[in-house]
């Protein structure tokens, strides 16, 4: 079976300006795959040379392998930038308008009103909805065709947390459902909680493609007196290779759950433990490294 997404020497130029340039993503079926990068690096030119609203300069796109031409956004949704629906209709409405112009059947409706968790507000009109419901129906119009592709342009910009935290629930939800997401974002947080691999895109190049473990595992960190004898303890619990000294600490390259486990038994063992706390990956550090774009990422 075809990638979902594959593009080949993906360019593209406006006047003197390289916006894209050579780039070669690869989308694997029923991954959510985090499209990275700061502001004006290039993510929502691709998306749109993807959907075929911009003209590559040059180079190929594939969906689902097929070229663009008839058929060719057949299993794609997509929500690129802001939704725009009319005021004065309901979000229901809106949907039922979109459902007869795409040729779905209007029994979709409901299901993806349902899936967005906006039921409740469905008859209202959208000119009284909050930034983050009409982000959500803007997911929902996307989803009406049961893609089996999801394009996500920024799917949580202007939102607040609350807001930030539905949308990140129903991407992980359409993920285990199965749909196949890209997801651009310059949102480091965001990438790292939702997705399964990152592609970062600096001045239109993509520089690194990984795993989001790839860009470093989580460990947990424990500092203890005497530090030798805590590391023989650690290393008999979780064996010698998950475990490393770290200046005054200990790092052990364990789960969350381990966490109790471990301090009970050095406690136990009359080791005297002064701190213990879990340690993320510092992916912010490497995406800056990659990016050089201080200034743009949050």
């Amino acid at each position: 079976m075809s990638d979902p997404v594959e593009t080949t020497a993906l360019t593209k130029r406006y006047g003197e300006i390289l916006a894209v340039d050579q780039l070669r993503l690869h989308v694997r079926d029923g991954e959510v795959y985090g499209f990275l990068g700061p502001n004006g690096a290039g993510k929502t030119t691709t998306l749109r040379m993807l959907l075929g609203l911009v003209r590559p300069t040059s180079g190929g796109v594939r969906l689902f392998g097929r070229p663009p031409g008839p058929g060719y956004l057949a299993s794609v949704g997509a929500l690129i930038e802001g939704p725009s629906f009319y005021p004065y209709l309901s979000g229901r409405q809106n949907l039922r308008v979109l459902a007869g112009h795409a040729g779905v059947d209007r029994s979709r409706v409901p299901g993806v009103l349902d899936t967005v968790d906006l039921t409740d507000r469905a008859d209202d009109r959208y000119g009284t909805y909050s930034l983050g419901m009409k982000q959500r129906l803007g997911l929902a119009a996307a989803l009406l065709k049961k893609p089996g592709l999801l394009i996500l342009d920024e799917p949580t910009n202007g939102l607040d947390p609350a807001g930030m935290a539905d949308m990140r629930r129903t991407i992980r939800k359409l993920a285990a459902e199965g749909c196949t997401i890209l997801l651009s974002s310059h949102l480091l947080a965001e990438v790292q909680q939702v997705c399964d691999r990152v592609g970062v895109i600096a001045q239109g190049r993509l520089v690194a493609e990984r795993t989001v473990g790839e860009f470093g595992t989580a460990s947990l960190r424990v500092a203890a007196d005497p530090l030798a004898e805590a590391r023989d303890v650690a290393g008999r619990l979780v064996g010698a290779e998950r475990v490393r000294t770290e200046g005054e600490v200990l790092e052990l390259d364990v789960e969350p759950d381990q966490a109790s486990r471990i301090n009970t038994e050095l406690v136990r063992a009359g080791i005297d433990v002064s701190e213990l706390h879990w340690h993320e990956p510092d992916l912010e550090k490497t995406f800056l490294e990659l990016t050089g774009a201080q200034s743009h990422v949050e």
